[in-house]
């Protein structure tokens, strides 16, 4: 089976208003990282629940999809169709 990589979006069940986004080839183990405070910028407001999670075949593609995700229309992007 391929390999994929992941670009997910985190919100925090605390802080509702609160989300994240990351890329990773195991989801299930970055989220419990993430819930278990071991990532600096997320661990404030942990817990997190993945809201959206995209799979790529391409590491590249997943790096430059995250990339526009973390950009102001990719926010804008997000926040409308995922």
């Amino acid at each position: 089976m391929a390999t994929f990589h992941y670009v997910y979006i985190l919100v925090s069940e605390s802080h509702p208003e609160r989300h994240y986004t990351g890329r990773t080839k195991d989801l299930q183990s970055r989220l419990t990282a993430h819930n278990r405070g071991q990532l600096p910028y997320s661990s404030k407001h942990k817990p997190w629940f993945i809201d959206t999670a995209i799979a790529f075949r391409s590491q590249a593609k997943a790096r430059a999809f995250e990339k526009y995700l973390k950009t102001h229309s990719g926010r804008a992007f997000a926040a409308k169709h995922l």
